[in-house]
């Protein structure tokens, strides 16, 4: 009854992914606050700060990695660099490049920044070299040379009456140019080390530099002097002054004057007061992270800091590519980007509708994307890469496990949404590489190492709320379970079974018994050729399923131990398995990048999913069975929505909507319609029913001025989708005509300019012409075949007439002969004989006195014909002058044969026996 109202699936599309946008280098926020910049290889991406997805992805059409970019302070120009040394000036938000044009640098770009104005773009190279470029009129203003090295550091005096230009580069100094004489005006000297980063006040009289040198200076820029310099014991990536006339003395902020926020090496954002040089604020380190000094080049470090002054906000990017917002004044968390996930090991969904996912990244860091706003919540707690993930049946509790030994319990909050660590177990003597909880309660969970060593994890009644006090778990049971590593552990629906896989190419079911019982072995399923990645039992059957590195998925019987099914099609090893559809259907992904769908009852792949790039680690389902998650190694996570009733229903209608438009097309065909048939007919795509329209107008009176009438109403892409019909139609003998037909009236009245803008023009008429040369030839032969028909019949007549000629003009003769023997002697039956006494010539032969005669007469002529006819009316001509010849020697005559007036049974003897024993008789012929 379970399964009555079950729907296969069929078909999963994708809703949303979370993909790598920022992989280093510069990041700029645009002035209104929207967008946030950053470059990723070849691009430069836009990310919309409120949905946190990309909206726009400006590629280089080089496919060059972009060293700089600078965006305009009206927010309008885009401009970028690449190593190819080309400037690009980019319509952003319709992603269009504007303008191209060579940089005058001999090597790539390292800087650049636009004018307060928007109309000067400065640009700094690694040739030491710094040039200015007028954007609106487009041409190279200044060439300023003198700095020492890779010029990494360009900014305009935010006065722009004054035309100053400010620069940094590896010799440490920061040069001050006057772009009216564009000479260096003075060089600021004080840092040891590079600076990183200027910050101007306001109205432009005082400036703030960093470098890595671990100081900042405050700079007076009217005497051109360090009025201040303040240690601040980290390298400092960048600085950023703080808005005066705010209250911000939640951050220490409680006298007037200049405070500025350094960020760098240390991870945390700290307060100082320029006066007195002394922090007076520091940022709480985030939540689980490990105490101690910081080092140069820590994931934790800060690379960059941006102010957002009308938001009252701040931006940092991490080293890790993380873009944090914070709030001011209290420097809370409003906003987590990641930039950048490295290969990701595991995904989760998670929190009370599905509303979260929890990932493993190839880190120590846990991350927790909200699936709305793609804002992220990184937790710290391990020290060594994340390998795994599972979640509690309700959805707030999960556990991970890493290659730190260790295995954590976390919680998340149902209304906030926030994560932190609950628990923490390290018995393990080596990584631990796979965990799963238990299904009915939240009651233990279970975890296999690379010890090979399976332990079973009690859980309290009561897990704690939050981190303040983090719950120490105990293993319970530590079982030696395999000889290698333990890939994969699995818990049964009831709680009372566990299922292991490890690379010794093994699967074991195990009894977990009551709770401080000691795991028992129940079976081992042998039969995979290599390592076993994942273990899973069915939700409803009792059945086990286990995926390998040999490609290959079984299902077995956990009465027997056998073998119930094999599912083959993955080309590498099959990673991840999960039932959907209550178990009637399984999904497995694997190293070739492929997510399949089965079902089980016909062994069957339904549909293969392909949206990686690499080896898909992480797979897993909501609980209401209507989306699922993949991770993969190319660093996307992609989520993905079952579509099979919205294709289902797309499809219905389809059907209804073809039906009722074949309706409407037999009744506009019926009604004679033909202009609005031929419209509807091209509209559904039916290159049949568009031949049959043609041909019946063909068929009508008049037809081809109608069907040339009618395709020239016809609009452009209904006359592409004729011209693309007629390339197909042309193939077949069968309906060439119809396409030459139409082809004519095409060409005939479209120029061959107006032919040509057709999509696809070009191969449609390529591939018309060899078809056409067929037809042509074969109705050549068709027709030479025809001719030689019709010559074959004139031969036939000619000779036919000749045969029937000799004969006729023999008995014509012969009557002819006769004839005069009656007129003369008014007797039948006198032979040549009597001929002969009668005075004729001796010297001429019996029988041929008659020819000796005149025989030119016409009426005897015709007299003989017309015997000739009456003797052959039964069509017997052979047959009947052999039989007459026989029957009037024996005296009686031929039943068959009609006697003329004049002529008697002797007389048809003597014509046989004249004919016969004439052989020199002259021939007639036609």
């Amino acid at each position: 009854m379970a399964n009555v109202n079950l729907q296969f699936k069929t078909n999963y599309a994708v809703s949303s992914t979370i993909e790598p946008f920022y992989k280093g280098g510069k990041v700029q926020i645009s002035k209104d606050e929207k967008y946030i910049f950053c470059t990723c290889g070849t691009r430069v991406n836009v990310l919309e700060i409120v949905t946190g997805k990309i909206v726009h992805s400006i590629e280089q059409d080089d496919q060059e990695d972009i060293t700089s970019f600078a965006l305009s302070l009206d927010d309008e120009i885009l401009v970028t660099a690449s190593k190819a040394l080309l400037l690009k000036q980019w319509e952003w938000k319709q992603a269009q490049c504007t303008r191209s044009w060579r940089a005058i640098h001999n090597v790539p770009i390292a800087s650049m920044t636009f004018d307060p104005t928007s109309t000067l773009l400065a640009t700094g190279g690694c040739d030491g070299t710094i040039k200015l470029w007028d954007v609106l009129k487009q041409y190279c203003t200044h060439n300023l040379k003198g700095s020492s090295g890779v010029v990494h550091l360009v900014d305009f005096h935010p006065d722009m009456s004054l035309l100053q230009l400010f620069s940094s580069a590896s010799d440490c100094t920061i040069r001050v140019w006057d772009l009216r004489s564009s000479q260096c005006v003075c060089i600021l000297k004080s840092h040891y080390s590079p600076v990183t980063s200027l910050a101007f006040t306001p109205d432009g009289t005082s400036m703030v530099s960093s470098g890595r040198d671990k100081i900042c200076t405050v700079w007076d820029l009217k005497t051109r002097t360090a009025k201040r310099t303040v240690p601040v014991y980290e390298a400092v990536e960048s600085v950023v002054l703080l808005p005066e006339g705010q209250d911000l003395s939640e951050m220490g902020v409680k006298t007037r004057g200049l405070h500025f926020i350094t960020a760098g090496s240390k991870g945390v954002l700290r307060v100082w007061e320029a006066s007195s040089a002394r922090c007076v604020f520091t940022q709480t380190p985030p939540s689980g992270s490990q105490g101690g000094e910081v080092e140069d080049g820590d994931p934790r470090s800060l690379t960059h800091c941006l102010p957002l002054p009308s938001s009252l906000r701040l931006a940092t990017v991490t080293a890790e590519h993380n873009i944090l917002l914070y709030q001011l004044p209290g420097l809370t968390t409003q906003k987590q980007f990641v930039g950048y996930n490295d290969e990701v090991l595991d995904v989760k969904f998670l929190g009370k509708n599905d509303s979260h996912i929890v990932v493993a990244t190839n880190s120590s860091q846990l991350k927790v994307f909200d699936l709305d706003t793609s804002s992220c919540q990184i937790l710290y707690g391990h020290t060594d890469t994340v390998l795994s993930l599972d979640v509690f049946k309700k959805g707030s509790l999960f556990v991970s496990c890493a290659k730190d030994k260790t295995v954590r319990l976390w919680r998340q909050d149902q209304e906030s949404g926030e994560v932190c660590c609950v628990g923490l177990g390290s018995s393990h003597a080596n990584a631990v590489g796979s965990i799963t909880c238990s299904r009915m309660k939240e009651s233990f969970l279970v975890s296999g190492s690379q010890d090979c060593t399976i332990k079973v994890w009690d859980l309290p009644d009561t897990v704690p709320e939050t981190d303040s006090d983090i719950l120490e778990l105990s293993a319970r049971v530590t079982e030696k379970a395999h000889d290698k590593d333990v890939n994969s552990v699995a818990v049964s629906p009831n709680d009372k079974l566990l299922a292991s896989g490890s690379q010794d190419r093994l699967a074991k079911l195990w009894s977990l018994g009551a709770p401080g019982a000691n795991l028992a072995l129940l079976g081992v399923f042998r039969g995979h050729r290599r390592g076993v990645w994942c273990v899973l039992f069915s939700p409803m059957d009792q059945v086990l399923a286990t995926s390998s590195a040999d490609g290959s998925i079984k299902l077995w019987g956990l009465q027997d131990f056998s073998c119930l099914k094999t599912f083959e099609g993955h080309d590498a090893s099959v990673l991840k398995l999960i039932f959907v559809s209550r178990g009637t259907q399984l999904l497995s992904s694997g190293t070739d990048g492929l997510v399949k769908l089965w079902t089980i009852k016909t062994n069957e792949c339904v549909k293969t999913l392909d949206a990686h790039q690499n080896k898909v680690w992480g797979l897993h389902a909501t609980r209401k069975d209507d989306r699922m998650v993949t991770a993969s190694a190319d660093s996307n996570i992609t989520v993905w929505t079952d579509v099979t009733e919205v294709e289902q229903a797309e499809e219905q209608a389809k059907q209804e909507d073809q039906i009722l438009k074949k309706q409407e097309l037999s009744n506009l065909l019926h009604e004679k319609k033909y202009l609005k048939a031929l419209g509807l007919a091209i509209s559904l795509d039916q290159p049949h029913t568009v031949l049959k329209v043609i041909k019946a107008i063909r068929q009508e009176v008049g037809g081809e001025e109608q069907l040339e009438k009618t395709l020239l109403k016809l609009r452009q892409d209904q006359k592409e989708s004729m011209l693309r019909y007629c390339t197909v139609w042309n193939t077949n003998a069968r309906s060439c005509l119809d396409a030459q037909a139409v082809i004519r009236v095409m060409l005939t009245h479209l120029s061959p300019e107006e032919l040509l803008q057709y999509q696809g023009a070009r191969s449609h008429l390529e591939g018309l012409i060899p078809y056409t040369e067929r037809h042509l030839q074969r109705i050549g032969r068709l027709l030479q075949a025809s001719m030689f028909l019709d010559y074959m019949w004139q031969k036939m007549r000619v000779t036919g007439a000749t045969a029937s000629g000799d004969y006729q003009d023999t008995e014509m003769d012969t009557a002819h002969l006769q004839e005069r023997i009656f007129t003369t002697d008014g007797r039948s039956g006198v032979g040549g004989e009597e001929g002969a006494e009668e005075g004729e010539d001796p010297n001429c032969p019996a029988g041929m006195e008659g020819v000796a005669e005149d025989d030119s007469d016409d009426d005897e002529i015709s007299i003989s014909r017309k015997a000739s006819v009456n003797r052959r009316r039964d069509g017997k001509r052979q047959n009947g002058r052999e039989n007459g010849h026989n029957d009037s020697c024996s005296g009686e005559s031929s039943a068959d044969e009609e006697e003329e007036p004049g002529d008697s049974k002797m007389s048809g003897c003597q014509m046989s026996r004249g004919a016969a024993s004439s052989p020199s008789l002259p021939m007639v012929t036609c």
